[in-house]
């Protein structure tokens, strides 16, 4: 697990061809926005959320974040705990987020 800067979160993200973005806000937070493309897992499921990360390929590199980098840090630590290789967390999260935007209708 790697904490890392938006200019580096995004540059590692732009090389990577086995990536997969992971937002894991609450639903009601989705809708301000998500990064395009992303994967939404609300953090806030507990044991849901353990099940829904456990479905997920642990080969591939997933790049998390949420709105301030709090809740997407924890994330990260459970994804290594589950034996996810590479999850590399975005400081200051979404609220800081100064890319694309999509809406979610």
């Amino acid at each position: 697990m790697a904490d890392l800067s938006q200019k580096d979160w995004t540059k590692k993200l732009k090389e990577d061809n086995n990536a997969v973005v992971l937002d894991v806000r609450t639903a009601l937070e989705v809708e301000e926005g998500i990064i395009p493309g992303a994967l939404h897992i609300d953090i806030y499921r507990g044991e849901g959320f353990v099940e829904d990360i456990q479905k997920l390929d642990t080969t591939k590199n997933y790049y998390v974040y949420c709105r301030s980098g709090g809740r997407s840090s924890q994330a990260c630590a459970v994804m290594h705990q589950l034996g996810f290789k590479n999850a590399y967390n975005l400081l200051g999260g979404f609220s800081e987020w100064q890319g694309e935007v999509a809406q979610i209708n």
